[in-house]
């Protein structure tokens, strides 16, 4: 069962942006993406009020994500990464990404904060940023 609706289309969206934002993280790291981003639509507080849809979680502008201004990020969506995206999709959650709404990659060690948000974890070459359940408990 889905915890954001979706269509076959949205969940191709969500594969590219996976692959896309962390691809050389390997399918854990690509699977991380895909919490943030279903976290997101989840959400529905401070950076990402209103947003309903995986459409609109990938294309939201400000504050949305890089891949999206890059030609990597417009491939057509491989069958490994729709398994992947639909595993998030029906409420696979990994740590550190299980109740994260935000991630980046750093030149070096992650910041304890990221815009006023607590470290959450590390994977690889990304660290991942949760709100505290007071902000946003329907990540939780």
């Amino acid at each position: 069962m889905a915890v954001v609706a979706c269509n076959d289309e949205d969940v191709k969206l969500l594969a590219r942006l996976m692959r896309a934002e962390a691809e050389g993280d390997g399918r854990l790291g690509m699977l991380m993406v895909g919490n943030v981003g279903v976290n997101r639509v989840i959400a529905n507080c401070l950076d990402f009020q209103g947003l309903r849809s995986i459409r609109q979680m990938v294309f939201q502008s400000p504050g949305g994500f890089e891949a999206i201004q890059k030609g990597y990020f417009y491939q057509r969506a491989r069958d490994i990464d729709i398994g992947l995206a639909r595993q998030v999709i029906r409420g696979w959650r990994y740590h550190p990404a299980t109740n994260s709404l935000w991630f980046f990659k750093p030149a070096g060690d992650c910041p304890a904060q990221w815009f006023n948000q607590w470290n959450a974890g590390r994977y690889k070459s990304h660290c991942f940023y949760a709100p505290s359940q007071n902000e946003c408990p329907r990540v939780y």
